[in-house]
């Protein structure tokens, strides 16, 4: 019973937490904007925001790996955010801006593996994807929902209102944090469990758990392909909406807004739908695979709206952006389990999260800059072409030089011991 409210508990975080993310989005642009802020200040704003997440990806994860307590960390991560979003929201000077964008960007880097370990910690590795697909699909509705609320909230209060909701979002879910009591088993009783069955001491257990050097880790092939995989991938995907957004605020009138929400919001409600598949069949089938058709989804997307430019019908493009929902229910679960294989139990789970959250943001940042030159030295719908041409590189990277990290004895075993447990 007590596994089971951990888990549900483990639910609403990932709800209130996406709520709280949601609040970090666009609607700092716009806040800036409407205290007349230049865009270029915007922009160098928001780009402290971008650097302070890139550099705190490795020493977040590192952290996280070196503290016991997850859920400490976790805790520690959504004050900050709080933090963050109040200083936000009582002054728009540069020194508040500037100190937010810092705050959350590390925060950020910090409770996304927490997350991710306590994750891990609840359940076993055969059920992580199904987990991770669970998680994904709380945080999209998450998403989604707090979306449409705090516009509301922009439109009918104020835009500074938003980041006071947020930080009021990020209270139930300290509460729901609180509520998960089996973060971790016991580390000795594991160990001796493991040893027994491998006819091993407790001191040859110890050392196999001991946490590999970063120098060990970054030998590892799986990693390195995954990461440039990562980086192909964000390269494609990141600028595309943005792209799209400028060609449907230069062809529309009234409706733009509407059009752009429903880009923003009709994508988090196929993760929502897409994610527990996406984790059960990544346990059945193995990563590559599922991979390969959450990529593919990249420039099949980018191709499609090169054409609705071309046609200039911008309500295609929220059709079009439903594939967006297959690309970011597979790489959401996937980064994290991809993470796991990888670490194993090497000790280094959240700093696996944190290099790949390095190499998106990587990608991401190559992306809007590149994307945005060849847009206005040739035209949109060449960047279009080139982002698809990125994503069908990544497709190749994945078919071509991925290898599969799953562990398909070690899973297997892991399931006949999960049937086997009632009937005991």
């Amino acid at each position: 019973m007590g596994i089971a409210r951990s888990l549900r508990a483990l639910d609403w975080l990932n709800f209130f937490v996406a709520n709280v993310q949601t609040g970090f989005g666009p609607f700092i642009a716009s806040y800036l904007a409407a205290n007349k802020w230049t865009q270029g200040e915007i922009g160098l704003m928001l780009s402290v925001g971008t650097i302070s997440a890139m550099a705190s990806q490795l020493p977040a994860g590192a952290l996280v790996d070196a503290l016991r307590n997850k859920k400490g960390a976790a805790a520690a991560a959504i004050i900050a955010i709080i933090v963050a979003a109040l200083l936000l929201g009582a002054s728009p000077t540069f020194v508040s801006v500037f100190a937010a964008e810092v705050l959350h960007g590390f925060a950020s880097c910090m409770l996304v593996p927490a997350m991710a370990a306590i994750s891990l910690a609840l359940v076993s590795r055969a059920d992580l994807g199904n987990r991770l697909g669970r998680n994904a699909r709380w945080a999209s509705i998450g998403s989604a929902l707090t979306a449409a609320l705090m516009g509301l909230f922009g439109e009918y209060l104020s835009l500074r209102s938003v980041f006071f909701l947020t930080a009021a979002l990020a209270l139930p879910a300290l509460v729901a944090l609180n509520m998960i009591h089996h973060e971790m088993a016991p580390v000795v009783p594991r160990m001796k469990k493991a040893a027994a069955k491998a006819g091993a001491s407790i001191a040859q257990a110890v050392s196999a758990e001991r946490p590999e050097s970063l120098r060990d880790l970054l030998r590892d092939p799986r990693l390195l392909t995954f990461a440039a995989c990562v980086v192909l991938f964000h390269l494609s995907n990141a600028a595309m909406l943005n792209l799209a957004a400028g060609e449907v605020t230069a062809h529309m009138g009234d409706n733009v807004q509407l059009v752009i929400a429903a880009c923003i919001i009709v994508p988090q409600f196929i993760v929502a739908g897409l994610s527990p598949w996406v984790g059960r069949q990544a346990q059945s089938w193995g990563r590559r695979p599922v991979l390969i058709i959450g990529f593919s989804a990249l420039p099949l997307r980018a191709l499609l709206f090169a054409a609705a430019s071309s046609a200039a019908s911008p309500y295609l493009l929220v059709p079009v952006q439903m594939l967006d929902g297959i690309s970011a229910a597979v790489f959401g679960v996937m980064l994290p389990l991809i993470a796991a294989d990888v670490a194993g139990g090497k000790g280094r789970y959240n700093l696996c999260i944190g290099f790949f959250g390095l190499a998106a943001g990587v990608g991401a940042t190559l992306s809007t800059a590149i994307a945005g030159f060849v847009a206005d030295k040739f035209g949109v719908n060449t960047s279009f072409f080139g982002l698809a041409a990125a994503g069908a590189l990544a497709v190749a990277l994945v078919w071509l030089a991925m290898p599969e990290t799953r562990d398909a004895a070690a899973n297997d075993q892991a399931v006949k011991e999960k049937e086997a447990t009632p009937a005991a």
